[in-house]
């Protein structure tokens, strides 16, 4: 029940984050999905600073692993909604965009995923 309780909290967190930044960048009523990219990146660059502290440092326990890693970042950052927009975008004619977004979404993301470990490496 513990365990439940941590990614609950955690995801609800992230949740707000993520909501907090669609809201910050929404009266700039931009065409390509700014918030959800920046989400998504923050979030693994934040997973890959979590799992990395976790594992090559031994300073993160299994409870703070679930609060963050799964809880926070599963609700920071979106899979649902990237795929939404992607596909919005491309039954609007917009098939470059939607293509530099799958693009700039995967190669960024693991990219941040990467530097968050590299980071903290010892």
């Amino acid at each position: 029940m513990k365990s439940f309780l941590l990614v609950f909290l955690g995801g609800g967190l992230g949740s707000a984050v993520r909501y907090f930044i669609a809201r910050m960048l929404n009266p700039y009523a931009l065409a390509f999905p700014y918030a959800t990219l920046i989400s998504n990146v923050l979030a693994c660059f934040i997973l890959g600073v979590i799992v990395g502290t976790a594992e090559e440092r031994q300073l993160i326990g299994s409870s703070g692993r679930l609060f963050w890693a799964v809880g926070f970042c599963g609700g920071f950052s979106t899979f649902s909604t990237f795929s939404h927009e992607t596909l919005s975008m491309f039954n609007a004619q917009f098939q470059l965009m939607s293509v530099l977004y799958i693009v700039l979404s995967v190669t960024l993301c693991l990219m941040a995923v990467f530097t968050g470990q590299w980071l903290v490496r010892p």
